[in-house]
């Protein structure tokens, strides 16, 4: 059994949460990932994947191996790329569009280091929201939040995001922090409008058997493109905001930011997507900076702690309501 490989297919089929989608992403056939994940299973004694027909998911013992050997799996693919780079140059441009939150989130800390592996390569960072004609024509690599709809375009998800409630130490300290959820609705709360222009006010949780979805009521609203006037806003001490909890990690560890009702989570969590041609995964340069996007988001699940799944979109999606909200008013 090559070792090496069966580690591969195992993280991507981790990943892509069924032997198909590591197989596409591969491109080998679904029976040589399924071979070689069953190898790996029989030689480590251990079932690392429930399988099912929805796809699979990893055993405890498979997370538990996941954890342990994706560093190790990590470094090996950085080493690959510095020693390739050093060989093999490939000049030209890649244009990259990409959501503000993503940009802002991650991404953009981690464009020098892409830039130091491939300096022969530049880098055309565009504003993207929404996938439509208009906005994909010219783009090689896309980077998109939530639930597109695509067509003709490769789609993997990389990660997944859980949202996090959030204000100042001022603002709880005059306010009260909320021990329930309910809570949220004597509160500023500072909701976004989606790409899709609906305005986000509907916050849910969960805890245990028990869920609660809150219309969160505010004097502002605040578009997409303007997002970071909520977290502004929130640093000042003006309300309370939700955040993606792998965005703006520093103004928690500084403590400028304290969140609350830890004991909950959130039931939403949208999946970061790296949509592509697949005409232009044969540019080497597009593809060494598609590998660099799927290593750098894999290291923010291990930084995490944790894989979180991405979750099913939200009801109000599709429906143009307007306002989140009103899903739970045409309910009553």
């Amino acid at each position: 059994m090559d070792k090496l490989r069966a580690l591969q297919y195992f993280v991507a089929t981790a990943e892509e949460r069924s032997f198909s989608g590591a197989a596409r992403r591969l491109e080998v056939s679904v029976p040589a990932v399924a071979k070689l994940v069953t190898a790996l299973e029989r030689s480590l004694g251990v079932r690392l994947f429930e399988r099912a027909a929805s796809g699979v998911s990893l055993t405890a013992g498979g997370a538990s191996y996941l954890e342990a050997c994706a560093p190790a799996l990590a470094r090996l693919v950085e080493a690959d790329e510095i020693t390739r780079a050093s060989t093999l140059r490939s000049p030209g441009k890649v244009v990259v569009g990409v959501q503000h939150v993503i940009a802002r989130g991650c991404l953009t800390e981690a464009l020098p280091r892409f830039h130091a592996r491939h300096p022969e390569i530049q880098i055309d960072l565009r504003d993207f929201s929404r996938v439509t004609e208009e906005q994909t024509s010219g783009v090689d690599v896309f980077l998109v939040m939530g639930w597109p709809k695509v067509a003709d375009l490769i789609h993997r998800r990389l990660a997944a995001g859980r949202f996090i409630v959030a204000a100042s130490p001022g603002y709880w300290a005059t306010h009260g922090m909320p021990r329930h959820p309910q809570e949220l609705e004597h509160h500023v709360c500072l909701p976004i409008r989606s790409v899709d222009g609906t305005v986000m006010d509907l916050w849910s949780f969960s805890r245990g058997d028990e869920s609660v979805s809150v219309a969160v009521k505010s004097w502002l609203t605040i578009s997409n493109a303007h997002r970071d006037t909520a977290l502004d806003l929130a640093l000042a001490g003006e309300g309370v905001v939700r955040l993606l909890d792998w965005t703006d990690r520093d103004r928690f560890e500084l403590g400028a930011l304290v969140p609350a009702l830890a004991d909950w989570q959130s039931p939403e969590a949208p999946p970061v997507n790296l949509l592509y041609r697949a005409s232009v995964r044969r540019i080497p340069r597009v593809r060494l900076f598609i590998d660099f996007v799927v290593e750098l988001f894999r290291e923010i699940e291990i930084e995490r702690g944790q894989q979180v799944t991405a979750s099913e979109p939200p009801s109000w999606l599709w429906r143009r309501l307007g306002r989140a909200s009103a899903v739970v008013n045409r309910h009553r």
